[in-house]
């Protein structure tokens, strides 16, 4: 097939230009939309927040937060697959996006096909919290009082099934010989608003969205599940140094456009990304909340999917959780 080309007189010469250039449009030349497949108050809309901020100056376009909760974020998942890849939908997931193949039998995308990698924007670490009604400041306290009063303490709450925050507590519940029953919600928001009105005793949620109400005294955070304290929260024990080094899981964020973006488009977002990630403002603004930024390459991003689809579908049979 003969490329195309458009003839131009200037001054009477000619110039022979491809007719795509003067067709294409500079990349963006409108509004973004970015999918966070979850409600508003949680970990991923606040790092979705955040840098949509910063995207918003350096790409020179609004970039559009559009909240899509739902089946443990894949609904919103799938919208941003089905979406054209121009670069104009994109998508920032945390680590449930590479839980979910262990978690639904079927699910309405292929997490590794149907998704362009772009950069892991940032992980946090997760926080045990409970209602303060509970009578329990540790997390040996709360595992006696569900053993005592298993009516009572029966229950814990997550952001949705196949979440890391799910499958936090599935392991939690396997170190500990416990049987608390999951209560899925719709994300990290409505997960915390059940806390607080007791909904439920106990919930595992990112130090993201769960510190300024432990700040505030109307949560008690029992541990952090860690290796070791957290610098912003170091008031709070590790889970390891709590008695169970088993439990030690955390939430990353990644933002992926769909599959078949152009590669240029690819460049300039990872680029954007990575140069707002950068920004001393906004990683002092993660940090206080207790996330670190991370802003790798595409192919790191590709190369952490790749690893962590086996490795948590190992975890979910571990921990019991069977496809739904």
């Amino acid at each position: 097939m003969r490329r195309r080309e458009i003839l131009i007189f200037l001054g009477g010469a000619p110039m022979i230009l491809p007719a795509a250039a003067g067709a294409a449009d500079v990349f963006p030349s409108r509004p973004i939309r970015l999918i966070v497949p979850y409600p508003p108050g949680g970990g991923t809309d606040i790092v979705g927040r955040v840098l949509a901020d910063k995207l918003r100056a350096i790409l020179g376009q609004p970039i559009v937060i559009d909240n899509r909760g739902g089946a443990g974020g894949v609904l919103g998942t799938e919208l941003a697959a089905k979406a054209t890849p121009d670069g104009y939908t994109l998508l920032l997931v945390p680590t449930s996006h590479v839980i979910n193949p262990s978690i639904y039998a079927k699910l309405p995308y292929d997490t590794v096909k149907d998704f362009a990698p772009i950069t892991m924007a940032a992980s946090t670490s997760i926080l045990m919290a409970v209602n303060p009604r509970v009578p329990a400041t540790t997390v040996r306290a709360f595992v006696e009082a569900a053993k005592a009063d298993p009516k009572s303490l029966a229950n814990y709450g997550s952001a949705g099934v196949g979440t890391v925050f799910h499958l936090t507590g599935q392991l939690f519940n396997e170190l500990t010989g416990l049987a608390l029953q999951h209560v899925p919600y719709r994300g990290g928001g409505p997960t915390i608003t059940a806390l607080l009105a007791g909904e439920v005793p106990l919930a595992f949620e990112t130090t993201l969205s769960l510190q300024p109400h432990v700040r505030a005294g109307t949560l008690r955070a029992l541990a952090i599940t860690s290796p070791k304290r957290s610098a912003t929260m170091p008031e709070i024990p590790a889970t390891a140094e709590a008695g169970y080094p088993q439990l030690v899981t955390e939430n990353a964020y990644a933002l992926f456009a769909p599959a078949g973006t152009p590669a240029p488009i690819l460049e300039r977002l990872h680029e954007a990304t990575v140069t707002a990630l950068a920004l001393s403002d906004l990683r002092d603004k993660l940090r206080e909340q207790g996330a670190d930024v991370v802003g790798n390459s595409s192919a790191e991003l590709a190369a952490y999917v790749a690893t962590e689809i086996p490795k948590w579908a190992a975890l979910a049979r571990q921990a019991g959780v069977k496809p739904e």
